[in-house]
C-alpha cells in the first residue's frame, strides 16, 4: 500500500479558480481600485477608437466626426458597463464596442443609395450614420426578447463544460489577427511593449518579492508609460520623418488627428446625427450580428466569471445578463456609435492578468469611460496611444481568455473518443470554415455568399466568419446529439459538476455572487 501513495495524484478540479487576491465581492482598497479601473479604462480604448479609425472615413467623416464618435462610444461603454455590473449579469464585465458589427455596417456604408458622389460627405456620413442607429434599434430586440423572456436560458441549460471549452477558446484564440499582425505594424514600438508587459508581469514578481503585488497588477501602467514615452522620444526625434504614411500612421503619437479635433467638453446625447433610418435587409443583417455577438459573450461572460473566482454562471443569470446586453446595443442604436456593444475579451483577459476580479474595479472604469467622454480632450489624449502598443497587449489578454476556456477541460473525461473527437472537430472547423469565408472576402471583395440582396449575403456570410460562433455552434450540437441516452456520457462531458449550477437556488455561492442590489431580487426573482 506505502508504494501506492507516492504515485502521483491528478490535480482535483476546482469549481472556482483559486489565488485570486480579489474576487467579485471584496473589493481593492480605494487607491488601488482607482488604478486598477483606470487601467480597465486603458485597455477598452483600443477597440473603442480602432473602430471607428476604420469606420468613420470609409463613411465620409473627418477627424472631428472621429473624435466625436470616439467619445460617444465612451460614454455608451460606460453607461452599459454599469447596467450590466448592476442589473445584468453582476460580473465585472466591460461591454464596450464589438468587432462582431463590423462587416455589417461596412455593408450599410457600401449600400446603393449611399453612393452620390456629389453630396458632402459629412452630410453621407451623417445619412450612414442614421441608417446603423435604425438597424441596431432594430437588432437590439432580439437579444432584449432572449434575454428577458427566458428563451436563452433554456438553451444554455444545455451547456456542458465540454461543449463550453471550444467557444470560449476560440472568443479569446479566435481573435489571432489583432495579436502579432498589429504589433508587427510597428515593430520598434509594439515589440518592446510585448517583452516589456511579459516581464513586469511574469518574470518581475519572482525576482522583487517586495513588489510582487504592484508588478503582476499594474504591469499595463508601468508598460504602456516607458514605451509611449519611447515612442514620443522617437517621433520628435524625426526618427519617421520621410516614411510612408501608413508607417506614420502607426508609429508617430501625433497621427491620430484626435487631439485637436476633440472638443474640450462635450456631452453625446441620444439621436445627435438626427433621426434614425431604417431599412428591413439591413435590420435583419444587423439581427444576425446580433446574434453572433451574443453567442460569443455567452462564452465571455464564462471567462469573466472563472476568472473573477465566481461559481459557474447559472442560466437564468446568464438570460438576465444577454436582455441587458440588448439593452446595451439598444443604447448605442440611440446614441449612434455606428457599431453595437458585446462583452470586452480583452478586458475579461486582463482581469487574469491582474488576478483582481472585483466588480467595484470595473464600475471604477465606467465611471473613467463616462468622465473622459465629456472632456474631450483629455479622452483624447489617451486615445492617441500607438495601435501597435495595444496590439501588445492583446497577445496577452486573448491568450488568456482562450487558455480559460481551456481550463473547462478538468471537469471532462479527456480518455474518452467521445470527448476527444469533439473537442478537436469543432475546435477545427472554428478556424478553418472562418478561414475560408475570410480568404474570400479578401480575394473577392465579397464573401462566399454573394447574390442580389445584400443583406442576405451578411446574414449568412458574418455568423461562418466568426470562428467562436461555429466552434460554439458544432461543440453544441454534437454534445447534445451523440449518444446522450447513455449515462456515462454525462461524467465525460462534466456535466455533473455542473447540475447544482443550473438553477440559482440549486447552490447558496449563487446568491452571493450574481443576486440583485437593492432587495431587487424579491421583485426579478431569478430560477
Amino acid at each position: 500500500m506505502a508504494a501506492k501513495s507516492d504515485e502521483p495524484q491528478p490535480h482535483p478540479p476546482k469549481e472556482q479558480l483559486p489565488n485570486i487576491s480579489y474576487c467579485i465581492t471584496s473589493p481593492p482598497p480605494w487607491p488601488e481600485a482607482i488604478l486598477l479601473g483606470f487601467q480597465h479604462y486603458i485597455v477598452m480604448l483600443g477597440t473603442t477608437v480602432i473602430i471607428p479609425t476604420s469606420l468613420v472615413p470609409q463613411m465620409g467623416g473627418g477627424n472631428e466626426e472621429k473624435a466625436k464618435v470616439i467619445q460617444t462610444l465612451l460614454l455608451v461603454a460606460g453607461l452599459n458597463t454599469l447596467l450590466q455590473t448592476l442589473f445584468g449579469t453582476r460580473l465585472p464585465a466591460v461591454i464596450g464596442a464589438s468587432y462582431t458589427f463590423v462587416p455589417t455596417t461596412i455593408s450599410i456604408i457600401l449600400a446603393g443609395r449611399f453612393s452620390d458622389s456629389t453630396a458632402n460627405p459629412v452630410d453621407r456620413f451623417k445619412r450612414i450614420m442614421r441608417a446603423t442607429q435604425g438597424s441596431l434599434i432594430v437588432a437590439s430586440t432580439l437579444q432584449i426578447v432572449l434575454g428577458f423572456s427566458g428563451l436563452w436560458r433554456n438553451v444554455v441549460r444545455f451547456v456542458s463544460p465540454l461543449s463550453i471549452v471550444p467557444l470560449i477558446s476560440l472568443v479569446g484564440f479566435g481573435l489571432y489577427e489583432f495579436g502579432f499582425p498589429g504589433v508587427a505594424k510597428c515593430v520598434e514600438i509594439g515589440l518592446p511593449e510585448l517583452i516589456l508587459i511579459v516581464f513586469f508581469s511574469q518574470y518581475l514578481p519572482h525576482v522583487i518579492k517586495a513588489g510582487e503585488k504592484v508588478f503582476v497588477r499594474f504591469s499595463v501602467i508601468f508598460s504602456v508609460v516607458i514605451v509611449w514615452i519611447y515612442a514620443h522620444l522617437l517621433t520628435v526625434g524625426g526618427a519617421y520623418n520621410g516614411k510612408a504614411p501608413k508607417t506614420q500612421l502607426s508609429c508617430r503619437t501625433d497621427r491620430a488627428g484626435l487631439i485637436d479635433a476633440a472638443p474640450w467638453i462635450r456631452v453625446p446625447y441620444p439621436f445627435q446625427w438626427g433621426p434614425p433610418s431604417f431599412d428591413a435587409g439591413e435590420a435583419f443583417a444587423m439581427m444576425m450580428a446580433s446574434f453572433v455577438a451574443l453567442v460569443e459573450s455567452t462564452g465571455a461572460f464564462y471567462a469573466v466569471a472563472r476568472y473573477a473566482s465566481a461559481t459557474p454562471i447559472p442560466p437564468s443569470i446568464l438570460s438576465r445578463g444577454v436582455g441587458w446586453q440588448g439593452v446595451a446595443i439598444l443604447i448605442s442604436g440611440l446614441f449612434g456609435t455606428a457599431n453595437g456593444s458585446s462583452v470586452s475579451v480583452e478586458n475579461a483577459g486582463l482581469l487574469a492578468l491582474t488576478r483582481v476580479g472585483s466588480r467595484r474595479v470595473v464600475q471604477i472604469s465606467a465611471g473613467f469611460m463616462i468622465f473622459f467622454s465629456i472632456l474631450g480632450k483629455f479622452g483624447a489624449l489617451f486615445a492617441s496611444i500607438p495601435a501597435p502598443i495595444i496590439a501588445a497587449l492583446y497577445c496577452i489578454f486573448f491568450a488568456y481568455v482562450g487558455a480559460g476556456g481551456i481550463s473547462f477541460l478538468q471537469f471532462c473525461n479527456l480518455n474518452s473518443f467521445r470527448t476527444i473527437f469533439i473537442l478537436g472537430f469543432s475546435v477545427f472547423i472554428g478556424l478553418s470554415v472562418p478561414q475560408y469565408f475570410n480568404e474570400y472576402t479578401a480575394i473577392n471583395g465579397y464573401g462566399p455568399v454573394h447574390t442580389g440582396a445584400r443583406w442576405f449575403n451578411d446574414i449568412v456570410n458574418v455568423p461562418f466568419s466568426s470562428e467562436a460562433f461555429v466552434a460554439g455552434c458544432v461543440a453544441y450540437f454534437l454534445d447534445n446529439t451523440l449518444h446522450r441516452k447513455d449515462s456515462a456520457v454525462k461524467k465525460d462531458t462534466g456535466k455533473q459538476w455542473w447540475n447544482k449550477f443550473r438553477s440559482f437556488k440549486g447552490e447558496s455561492r449563487s446568491e452571493e455572487f450574481y443576486s440583485l442590489p437593492f432587495n431587487l431580487n424579491k421583485y426579478f426573482p431569478s430560477v
